[in-house]
Order: structure tokens, then sequence, then C-alpha cells
């Protein structure tokens, strides 16, 4: 009987408690910072992609959605935040904006606006070689050669497979 008496003693006690609670205007909030994921996007096939000049960031054009790849990651921004993914289907993790490359970041605005003529690389050569681009820096070396190549076609010095352009050849001598 005392172990009757003494549970209905602490079934009061919680329930004035509990009331006490409820009258201080007591509130518990907890926000967690999880990000839904964007939407499902499925690419049918592993998508070419361009290198943005002057970066190492490469750009799938012609989808319908804003796909990078950088640094051994898909990137993906989505209503002012930015997702990784390790696969270019996804699935997509929220990273936090100090984390986000600064190349990624200092992207141009109209980096999707690329001028015709930029090489698409195919996908698998793409993921078998963008370590060994960074690290041997061959884009840099690839912008050099087009500068160059374009600097002497302004000058009137570029010439096609078997034409020596007038007053070069050997037998102008």
């Amino acid at each position: 009987m005392q172990i009757g008496k003494l549970a209905m003693l602490m079934v009061g006690i919680l329930l004035v408690v509990i009331g006490w609670i409820g009258q201080s205007g007591a509130e518990v909030n907890v926000k967690v910072g999880v990000f839904a994921p964007p939407p499902a996007f499925v690419v049918p096939a592993p998508p070419p992609v361009v290198v943005v000049p002057g970066s190492y960031v490469y750009y799938a054009p012609g989808l319908d959605v804003d796909i990078l790849f950088y640094h051994g990651y898909w990137w993906r921004p989505y209503q002012g935040r930015w997702y990784r993914s390790r696969h270019y289907n996804g699935p997509w993790g929220h990273i936090r904006g100090e984390r986000i490359p600064r190349a990624i970041i200092a992207l141009p605005p109209d980096y999707r606006h690329l001028p015709p003529g930029h090489e698409r690389i195919p996908y698998g050569h793409l993921k078998k070689n963008w370590s060994r681009w960074e690290r041997e820096k061959h884009w840099d070396r690839h912008d050099r050669r087009e500068d160059r190549r374009e600097d002497r076609h302004d000058r009137g010095e570029h010439r096609g497979r078997g034409d020596r352009g007038e007053g070069h050849g050997r037998g102008d001598r």
C-alpha cells in the first residue's frame, strides 16, 4: 500500500511540474541546419564537359541544371546553396559556404555562355585525366598555345597545312 501512495505522489508532483512549465512560458525550439537536397535530376548518360577558361572547373553544357566538376567532385547550386556529390547524378549533400572551393566561387557570372568551339571533353576522359591535368597545369599550357595561335593569326602569320603564304616560300628568294 505504501508503494501505491508513493506512485500517486510522484504522478502528482510530475503534473504540478508540467503545469508550472506550461504557465511559465518556457519554450524549447531546436533548429537543425539540415537542408533538403535539390530535386533529383537524372542525367541519362555521363555528360561531356567543357573547361571554364582560366580555371580547372568543368561545366556540363546542354543540361537543364547547372552541374560543375572540380577537384574530384560534382557541384550543383540550388536555391542559393551549394551541393556536392562524387557522382554526376548525386546523391547531393549540402556544403557550407566556407567549404566551397574558391575556384567555384570565383567563376565569372557568364561561365555558362562559352564561345563556340570550346572542346567538349567526354566524361571518361575527364574522369581518367582531371587530376593529372591539374597537377601538370594542362589548361594553362593549352591557353598559352591558343593565345600564341591567335596572336599569329592577328599578325597574319597563320598558315594552313601546305600553305606557305605569300613571300614566305623557298621559291620566292
